[in-house]
């Protein structure tokens, strides 16, 4: 018995640790076969086994600074963005029937803490409705458009600044039977100083960078540089990811040899941001809600100076120089020139 509740505990334990991985496998499947028994004797090892393999280093006679930063800024304010359709018999019908929802979901915001000058309304298209009217008579038959009313399509953009009011500005367009939510833009007040304070920890890293090299030995005094930068920022309306989480398996249905009914599968959608495993600097890593991501790179490439070749000194050749002297008698006289004056 005291054995039989020490596995009872044992599963359970395993499971609670499990839930922290949640539903989404990179894979889309579930895999059964998570047990590794080889080198461990007893013991159970949950999930796929990962190693930590040594990474290859060359040697180079070039010296690579290569610096990365990551700033999760928080964003100052949020624009959602939903919108609203309406037909009516009559032009005048249709702007009536808009009015009457964006002014119901202007007031409950209102007493929801939204500005009125947070509220605006963009108008997309205001266009007639055609429908088909067939015209029989006795030999043929005719397809007629004809205009039956009017379509009027607008966007309603909110501006707020807390992520806890988000959920009512759902409730009341939800009220006013407005469902469209076409997106939320994120914006941060001053992106400027947020590049700042990325540039500053770099520079740091990088002048830290250099003591390091200069105890190992190295110069850098001595060395061309050549160096690039970089700077982007990321939204999280480009980081969200889908899968589907579910099992399909009925027992019931084999043990009573009949056939499945296949449901729709429910597909689920969660924010993704960008792994900072390949950062040299992250600040506020820390993230509970999406994010404005916002990164920073400089790469200085040092290659050694060529040595400067020593010239050999330069040898004076003297050369000597005679002259003939002929005289009448055709006899010849060599003579020596004197040129060191």
């Amino acid at each position: 018995m005291k054995k039989i509740t020490l596995l009872l505990c044992l599963l359970i334990s395993q499971i609670i640790f499990a839930q922290h991985k949640g539903n989404y496998d990179q894979n889309v499947q579930i895999s059964r076969q998570n047990v590794a028994t080889t080198a461990y004797g007893n013991a159970q090892r949950y999930g796929p086994q990962t190693s930590n393999p040594r990474r290859n280093v060359n040697p180079n006679a070039n010296i690579t600074l290569d610096v990365h930063a990551l700033y999760n800024a928080k964003a100052s304010s949020y624009t959602a963005v939903f919108n609203i359709s309406q037909i009516g018999p009559t032009a005048d019908e249709t702007h009536k029937l808009v009015n009457e929802r964006i002014d119901n979901v202007r007031n409950e915001l209102l007493t929801a803490g939204i500005k009125e000058e947070d509220i605006a309304i963009d108008v997309i298209s205001f266009v007639p409705v055609y429908e088909i009217e067939v015209e029989k008579k006795l030999f043929s038959t005719k397809y007629n458009e004809v205009p039956k009313g009017f379509e009027l399509q607008q966007n309603i953009h909110i501006q707020f600044k807390k992520t806890q009011q988000f959920e009512k500005i759902l409730a009341a367009c939800a009220t006013n039977e407005i469902y469209n939510l076409v997106k939320v833009d994120y914006f941060v007040e001053n992106i400027r100083e947020v590049y700042k304070k990325l540039q500053k920890s770099l520079l740091e890293l990088i002048k830290e960078q250099k003591e390091y090299y200069d105890v190992l030995g190295f110069d850098l005094a001595n060395y061309n540089v050549v160096m690039a930068d970089d700077k982007y920022c990321y939204f999280p309306k480009d980081f969200y990811k889908n899968y589907q989480a579910f099992n399909s398996v009925s027992f019931e249905a084999l043990k009573k040899n009949k056939g499945v009914t296949k449901a729709k599968k429910q597909t689920s959608y969660y924010y993704q941001p960008i792994s900072t495993e390949n950062y040299d600097i992250v600040i506020n890593p820390a993230i509970l809600e999406p994010v404005v991501q916002v990164g920073m790179q400089i790469k200085l490439i040092y290659s050694p100076k060529p040595k400067e070749q020593v010239k050999p000194p330069k040898t004076e050749v003297k050369t000597e120089h005679k002259y003939y002297v002929i005289s009448p008698d055709g006899k010849i006289d060599v003579k020596q020139l004197n040129t060191s004056n």
